[in-house]
């Protein structure tokens, strides 16, 4: 079972590496230029492809920073929807999870 200083750390080392994440696909998104038709095609889809996992990796941090407030606040742990304890178990497989089992479901 990790501690919340613990669980805080992998919060923050997680949320560390989707910010590098991030900014490598903008780089990548404002790197290309083609002047060629078919190799710019190809860039586009590329492009969607990049903005789709952009998308889900701001979701994720909003997740997470939401997590991290409710460590400040001494809710982290507690499911936002019933109040019931979430389980280690799902912490350690979701640990930005504002959810019980039973509420996520």
């Amino acid at each position: 079972m990790l501690s919340l200083v613990e669980r805080k750390q992998q919060l923050l080392k997680r949320l560390s590496e989707l910010d590098r994440r991030l900014h490598g696909i903008e780089d990548e998104l404002d790197a290309h230029q083609s002047k060629d038709w078919n190799e710019l095609a190809v860039e586009r889809e590329e492009d969607e492809v990049l903005e789709g996992i952009g998308s889900s990796g701001l979701a994720e941090v909003q997740q997470i920073r939401a997590a991290l407030a409710r460590i400040e606040d001494g809710s982290y742990g507690f499911c936002v929807r019933c109040g019931d304890e979430i389980s280690q178990d799902r912490l350690d497989i979701l640990p930005a999870t504002p959810f019980c089992r039973n509420c996520a479901g």
